[in-house]
Order: C-alpha cells, then structure tokens, then sequence
C-alpha cells in the first residue's frame, strides 16, 4: 500500500518521506497546492487512461458517421478525402498551443483557469468569467448533440430492422426519440457517479472500441459491397450538386469542412481530467496531443475506406432511401443488402458505431462534470458550493447529474423546432473553439514575455504556433456562419452567428451587471 500522505509546497526540500511514498503523487499533489487547490478528487489515472478519455470523446466514429452527409452534400468526397488532413493539421497545432499551456497549469478547470492566470490581476476575472462559460456551455452542446445523435441512430437501426422505409419498418416520433435520449444521458450519469477507477476501465474499453472499430469497418464495408467506387471518383469527384442554391465550389468546400471540425473537438478533456491523472503535467499535453494525433490517421482511413462504398450520392441524400435519408446508414445497408440479399451486417456495423457512440457521451459527461466541479468550486455557478461537492469515491456526482440534466434540456428544442437545436448545437463547434483560442491569444498576447512554461513547451516557436492556432479559430468561426442555402428563409438560416453571438451578449452583461462585484477568477481553497 502507498502512503497517502499529502505534502504542501511550502514544506521545503529538507521534509523527509517514508520509503513507501509514492513520489511522483507527491509532486502532482504539490503542484496542485502551488496553483492554490488541495486535492480532492482520486489521482488515479495514467498517460493511456487520460488519452483514452479524450480519444474516446473525439470518436471519429461519431463524428464521421453523424456528420457524413454533410461531407456528401457540400463537396463529396473530394472535400471529405483532402478536407480531413487539413482540418486535422490545424487542429493539431491548436492542440499544440492547448498542451503547452496545460503543462504549466495542470488543474481540472483547464481553459478558464489558463486565461485567468494568463491575463494577470486586472483582465484575469474577466478574462477567466468569459472563457470559463464558453468552454462549459461548449461542453453541455456537445454532450447535447453526441446524445442526440445515438438516439438517432437507434431510430434508424429500429428504422432498418423492421423493414426499412421503403418496407413499412417503424419510424419513431420526435417523442420517442427524446426519449431514447432521456434515457441515454440517464445511463450515462449512473456511470460516471461510479469510482474513478471503473471510469479509467470503461475509457480504456472506449478507446479499444474505437480503435478497433474504424479498421473494422474501413475494411469490411468496402470489401463486402459489390459495387464500388473507383478511386478517380474517390479522390477526385466533386459533388456540386447540393440542392442548397449553393454553385462557387470553393464556397461548397468550405461548408463541408464542418463535418471534420466537428468531429476533432472534445480534447480539452484532457485538461480537466488533470486532477485526477498522474505526471498531470506531463500527461496532460501528452493525452491531448496524442489524442488528436492518432484520431487524424484513422479518421482518414475510415474516410477513404467509406467512400470506396458510395456510388450514388443522390439516392444516399434522399429521404425516400431505406434508411430515411441517413447517408451512412445506407451505405452499410446497401453494403451487405447487395452481397447477402439483405442488410443484417449493415445493421450489426451500425451497432458497433451505436456502441462508440455511447462511449463517446459517457466521456463527455465526465469531461463536462469536473468543468462544472472545478467553475463552481471557484464560485462562478449559481449554487457553487452544491456543485463542487465529492462524494466518498471522491467523485464530484452532483456535477455529473447537473452535465445530464442540462443536456437533456438542451435537446429539448428538438421538439419545438429542428433549427433552434441545430442553432444550440452550433455552439459545439465554434463556442467551443472560441473557448480554445482565448487562453492561447492572452498567452501569445499579454503574457508572451511572463509565461512560464512546463515540462512540455514548444520553446521558441511557442508564439508562432499560438498565432496559427488563433487565426484559424478565427477564420472557421466566420466560415461555419456563413449561409448554408439560398434563398435565405427562417428555415434555412444558418443560426450559428445567432447562438453564439447570444451567449456572448449573455455572458459580458451578466459580467457588467453582476458578475463583476464578485467573480475574482480562481479562488484559492487551501491555506497559504
């Protein structure tokens, strides 16, 4: 048995330890009492167990999978072949920035707690209120939108299994729907109330599953379908034909890199699992970098994999196909339904995507549970003190059922109107890489000559990749608000500007009218 005695910072480098302590935990534990907290949740997860969480909340098969008639209606499978690399490549240099920054900040309030300490004194509250709600709100959209997307596909494998549309097969209402989401984030909530152990468990199986499941399926889906694409059409073919009024195909292209921006989001929860990770400042980056990394590679393989199935694209986007328009679904459908007279493989194929789905929300949860844990425990939430509480497994459980319960509320615009979620949803992607790019523009900005990096660094070019990593969030930002049809009508408005621009308006007057008499940024909760 290790020892779990804690060790201040201030206790100097003549206090002698028993034989049986665990240094490296000591040294988590002092850097933590550095930044101002004590520990209190369980610093139990290795470098894998921190990267499986985020690798499982990326999940190129959610997001690719969600997301593939997007890639299929803006551009086809030019965009989604030459888009994904560089997206990907983008991506990896925000991540860059992120993991410099978390080596020398490793707590569980990740962005808000960066752009806090970055700002200094006078902008730090600010600074640290505005990135600290962007990041969160992000989060509860992801979760949101990951959830919601499994009912879906449930509803589609329901859909399938009885017969397909064009056989009569059931189609569930935007009430059954809703409730398969109920349902989901309920589940998802009872994991994570579990030790951190199980949850090291269960992530490490998500990884494995994901992992495991895009080569799966890259191979299969292809190899089984008896017609397919030739490669011309696979890395040359440029789909034009959007039905959206849309015709300037660098304005197409740029639309259908959404659906890779979407899918490699999530990897702040590395971040906010530090408090819980051994060598958190080393580990930390290492889980984000790593992350993203491994997901480009095999996003692109169960991409180009994909494509080689698809030989039909209108029929695909139709919604008059057996799969009620759902893309991807159809072309496993079809895959097996050519081959062996019917589509049970397609089926089971979309059964293993349902399965990494499900890993996927049930990391998002954890992701968003010790945000929320670690904002409240600096008294930014109403009800703070309610919300940063542990329980005896040293989980903060009623942050976890806080994450489900705003989700599945989140989700409920579903039922009055398609397009006011999608416009809550937008927030998954830009408000969430709005939230990225802050601590990286104060870190290159007011404290390019006062930061202090960590173990991991990027040196010298620190400030460039800072600058890459903030123009990029900046140019997809206006990108992805940009009209996604013409004629522009109350239903195809794109309501991206509209979401986030609410949450800012709601954020800086909250601030101006409040927030600002009280809000200090992080509050230290341990003795000096």
């Amino acid at each position: 048995m290790e020892s779990s005695i804690r060790v201040s910072a201030d206790e100097g480098p003549y206090h002698f330890l028993p034989d049986n302590v665990n240094i490296v935990a000591v040294e988590d534990d002092s850097r933590l009492n550095q930044l101002g907290y004590k520990q209190e949740l369980s610093r139990r997860l290795s470098a894998i167990a921190n990267f499986s969480v985020t690798f499982s909340i990326i999940s190129v098969l959610t997001g690719l999978t969600t997301t593939f008639s997007t890639g299929i209606t803006y551009g086809g499978p030019l965009t989604m072949v030459y888009g994904w690399p560089i997206v990907g490549m983008f991506t990896l240099i925000v991540g860059l920035s992120m993991a410099e920054i978390c080596s020398a900040f490793p707590t569980s309030g990740g962005l808000y707690f960066w752009s806090a300490k970055l700002c200094g004194n006078e902008w730090g509250p600010f600074a640290s209120w505005l990135t600290g709600w962007f990041n969160i709100v992000g989060q509860w959209a992801v979760t949101t939108s990951v959830d919601f997307s499994l009912a879906q596909l449930i509803q589609v494998i329901i859909l399938l299994s009885t017969g397909g549309k064009n056989g009569g097969g059931y189609e569930a209402s935007k009430y059954v729907v809703i409730g398969f989401h109920g349902g989901i984030l309920l589940l998802h909530a009872l994991l994570n109330s579990l030790p951190i152990s199980w949850l090291s468990f269960f992530g490490q199986l998500a990884a494995a599953w994901n992992f495991v499941g895009v080569f799966v399926l890259m191979i299969l889906i292809p190899a089984v379908a008896t017609e397919r694409a030739s490669a011309k059409f696979v890395f040359t073919h440029f789909n034009a034909d959007n039905g959206d009024g849309i015709n300037n195909k660098v304005y197409i292209f740029v639309l259908g890199l959404l659906m890779s921006q979407y899918t490699l989001t999530g990897y702040d929860a590395s971040a906010h699992m530090t408090e819980e990770t051994k060598s958190a400042d080393k580990n930390g980056p290492k889980g984000i970098i790593s992350s993203i990394g491994i997901s480009i590679v095999v996003g692109w393989g169960y991409l180009l994999g994909i494509t080689f199935a698809v030989t039909n694209i209108p029929y695909l986007l139709s919604e008059d196909n057996d799969a009620g328009g759902y893309a991807i679904a159809e072309v496993f459908y079809q895959a097996f339904k050519s081959r062996y007279g019917n589509g049970v493989g397609g089926i089971i194929c979309l059964g293993v995507v349902a399965v990494a789905i499900f890993f996927c929300g049930m990391s998002s949860i954890t992701s968003n549970s010790r945000m929320a844990y670690a904002f409240s425990r600096d008294g930014a939430m109403p009800l703070s003190p309610f919300w940063h509480k542990v329980n005896k497994h040293e989980v903060p459980v009623n942050a976890v059922w806080l994450s489900a319960f705003i989700a599945f509320c989140m989700a409920l615009t579903s039922l009055g109107s398609i397009v006011a979620f999608e416009a809550m949803v937008s927030i998954a992607t830009i408000g969430l890489y709005i939230a990225y790019a802050l601590p990286i523009f104060f870190r290159v900005t007011l404290a390019r000559k006062s930061f202090i990096p960590g173990p991991y660094n990027l040196g010298r070019y620190g400030v460039l990749v800072g600058w890459i990593a903030v123009l990029w969030v900046a140019t997809i930002s206006v990108l992805f608000s940009l009209p996604v049809a013409y004629p522009i009508t109350d239903q195809t408005l794109n309501y991206t500007p509209v979401a986030v621009g609410g949450l800012l308006i709601l954020t800086v007057s909250t601030w101006v009218l409040s927030a600002r008499h009280w809000f200090r940024g992080p509050i230290a909760n341990i003795d000096s």
